[in-house]
Formats: structure tokens, C-alpha cells, sequence
């Protein structure tokens, strides 16, 4: 979850993780194309496909920004997809650790950059299932082209017409779907922004609907997240988290099985410019006491604040506002960047969703525990200098 920032700034830090550009300028004053139903669109064939994250991408000759070697050969817009060839080790200079860049049939552009995405259309259903009132759906596509329904409500759509930014759900996404149609000539499904049906106290939810080519969306099933390694005491499952190398290991004992790259919060204040505690992850140990599939992250104000719907599989571990979840707006695991909580890509929030307690299914969604129950042990350390 991701703490106040103001909105522009928010969009400006962020990019299109949060709200994708437009190929071609939408004319939402009129607001035709926010109603108008969308096929998805022909995505390149690779078996990566990566996903430009921000405005302005460098694509260059060499993989390196060293301002010497004049390596810019070319700007990407948001959105833009690329044939992902392979990542190599390049000289980014400026600070950052990561020093990933992908090689595509153009040239190569700063990994950190470019959410590495598949394309995995599914054969959609006609009807909601017998007895059921919806489904937990993810996003197996580069993105979705989204067909808003209602009236506009949350500062996230509010800000797509403000800065021309068409609504889209990506990859690794998890919404829920409550109605389906066919009237436009191909299945859609209906995404309920409002998963849990309790307004804006579902965190930030705001009630919108939005239709998406059906074709775009998988449905989720109980085996699909089902516990990992349910039979193992849960009292041995242990995570530690290094926020100095951003790691994250799972442990089952002593035996680590399972291990990711992390981008954990950023001691530092993008208002003010200053170091500060208040965006940072805290150390020590904490505790999985709040599991929730997905989640409307909506706080603050129009000059302080921000709004993410749809963030997958987060497992909190500190309050109600610090979760390892699953992030799709960028891929510069890592390197500190978020406001508190630690980003992993949406697979891997999947799979430490699924394996760590209290065990969650579909049916249920969410689940909390209170002290002295608590779920797995998390502990998180980094140096003091």
C-alpha cells in the first residue's frame, strides 16, 4: 500500500502502473471512448512481452545510460509493448543497483522499466456458473481495455480523464466479475470495483463497474490457491525479509523453499524531498494477520493522496497498511520504491498468499486474526549506519 503523495506527482513518480497513457489521445471530454466496448488487441507474439510502465522510456543502443556514450536512439510511450529477447547486465549510472536492461529487436531498454508480461487468452464463459452471484478472475494479458459503467466515482478513473489516460487492467491483476454479456458481438465480463460490497470501507472501493473482453480474464479456481504445504506445522513457516539486499525468503524450518527479489518502502518523502521514516519498511518482527485477494488501495485527498484498484494477493504483515503484495506497474524489484510495503511481482504474491497463514480460500477472500492468534512469522532486518 502505497502512502499519501499528491495526485500529479503520484501519476508523474508512477507512470502508467497506476493508469496507462493512450497509444492515440482519447477525447474524454466527450467521454465516448470511456463507453465504447473494446476487443483485445493483437499482442505481440513472444513468449515475454514486455510492458513500457512510464512515459518517455529510453530505447537505446547499448545497454547503458552513461551520458558520454549518447545511447539514446529513440523514446517509448506508455503502454508500448516490446518482444522480450533477454535481460543482460549493463552500466546504469545514477544510484540504482539494478543494472538490467532488455534486449529486444530494437535495442535496449532499462529492465526496472518494463513489466515482463504473457499473453494467455482464455476461452470465456457465456454465463455466470449455476448459484453463484460472481468470480475472482485474473488478468492473463498484457493489459484490457476497459468500458466504464455508471458514473464516475474514484480518484483513479477521475485521474485516467484528467491526464487522457484509458482505463486498463494488466497483467497479474485479480478482480472480480459479477455479470457477463454478449451485446456487442463477443463476451464480456462485468469487473464490481466493490469486490466486498461495503462502499468506500472497502478499502477505497468506490462502487464502479467497468466491462472487459472476456477473452482477457482467467477463472480463478480453490486449487488454484489452494495452501501450500498445508501438512507442515505452521508454527516452523518463517519469512525473513533483508531490506538492505531486498530479499524475501520462505522458510519451512531451516530450509529455505522459496526465495524473491523485493522492493520494500524508501526512506524518503517525495513532497518534501527529505529523508523520512514515514514511506520506510519497518524492521523487526512482525506477523501475517490480514489476507485479502485483492484490494482497492484508496487513501488521502486530491492534493494528498492515491488510488490503485485491483492490487493482487496481499498478505499484511504490520497494521493495516504495510502488505507483500503483487506490483505491475514497475519491475525494479531490487531497489527500495514503495511507500511501505513490499512490492513482489503478482506470481510471487501468489505463491506466498497461498503459503503462508491463516490460509485463505476463494470463497472466503479475506480473513483477519487477531493477537494472540497471529499467522507466520515475519522478520525483517536492515543495518543501521
Amino acid at each position: 500500500m502505497q502512502r499519501p503523495i499528491s495526485r500529479r506527482d503520484f501519476l508523474k513518480l508512477a507512470g502508467v502502473g497506476f493508469g496507462a497513457m493512450a497509444f492515440k489521445p482519447y477525447n474524454f471530454p466527450e467521454l465516448e471512448a470511456l463507453y465504447t466496448p473494446k476487443r483485445l488487441p493483437q499482442f505481440p507474439v513472444s513468449d515475454i512481452i514486455g510492458r513500457v510502465v512510464e512515459p518517455d522510456i529510453d530505447l537505446r543502443s547499448r545497454p547503458t545510460n552513461d551520458p558520454g556514450l549518447n545511447t539514446s536512439i529513440g523514446k517509448l510511450g506508455a503502454d508500448t509493448l516490446v518482444e522480450w529477447g533477454r535481460e543482460v547486465i549493463g552500466n546504469v549510472i545514477g544510484g540504482l543497483s539494478n543494472q538490467r536492461y532488455v534486449e529486444t529487436s530494437q535495442g535496449y531498454i532499462y529492465a526496472s522499466m518494463l513489466q515482463p508480461t504473457k499473453n494467455f487468452p482464455n476461452v470465456p464463459i457465456a454465463e455466470l456458473p449455476a448459484g453463484q452471484t460472481g468470480f475472482w478472475a485474473e488478468v492473463t494479458v498484457p493489459y484490457i481495455e476497459l468500458t466504464h459503467e455508471g458514473v464516475v466515482a474514484s480518484p483513479w478513473l477521475q485521474d485516467h480523464i484528467t491526464y487522457n489516460f484509458p482505463p486498463r487492467l494488466y497483467y497479474g491483476q485479480v478482480v472480480w466479475i459479477d455479470q457477463i454479456r454478449q451485446s456487442n458481438g463477443f463476451v464480456e465480463y462485468r469487473w464490481n470495483e466493490d469486490a466486498y460490497g461495503k462502499g468506500y470501507g472497502y478499502g477505497g472501493g468506490y462502487g464502479e463497474f467497468f466491462w472487459g473482453d472476456g477473452a482477457g480474464f482467467k477463472i480463478l479456481t480453490e486449487e488454484e490457491v489452494a495452501p501450500i504445504t498445508p501438512d507442515f506445522n505452521p508454527d516452523e513457516k518463517t519469512i525473513s525479509v533483508d531490506l538492505d539486499y531486498q530479499t524475501l525468503s520462505c522458510f519451512e524450518g531451516s530450509n529455505e523453499v522459496f526465495f524473491c527479489r523485493i522492493s520494500s518502502g524508501k526512506a524518503y518523502d517525495p513532497i518534501t524531498g527529505q529523508i523520512s521514516d514515514q514511506f520506510a519498511t519497518p524492521a523487526g518482527n512482525l506477523i501475517t494477520h490480514w489476507k485479502i485477494i485483492s484490494k482497492n488501495m484508496t487513501a488521502g485527498s486530491a492534493q494528498a493522496g492515491y488510488s490503485t484498484p485491483a492490487v493482487p494477493w496481499n498478505t499484511f504483515i504490520s497494521g493495516e497498511g504495510i502488505a507483500i503484495h503483487g506490483a505491475f506497474w514497475h519491475n525494479a524489484f531490487g531497489e527500495k520504491r514503495s511507500h511501505g510495503c513490499i512490492n513482489v511481482t503478482p506470481e510471487n504474491a501468489k505463491w506466498i498468499f497461498r503459503w503462508t497463514t491463516p490460509y485463505v480460500s476463494l470463497a472466503q477472500s479475506e480473513l483477519r486474526v487477531s493477537l494472540p492468534d497471529h499467522g507466520t512469522i515475519v522478520q525483517s532486518t536492515e543495518r543501521k549506519f
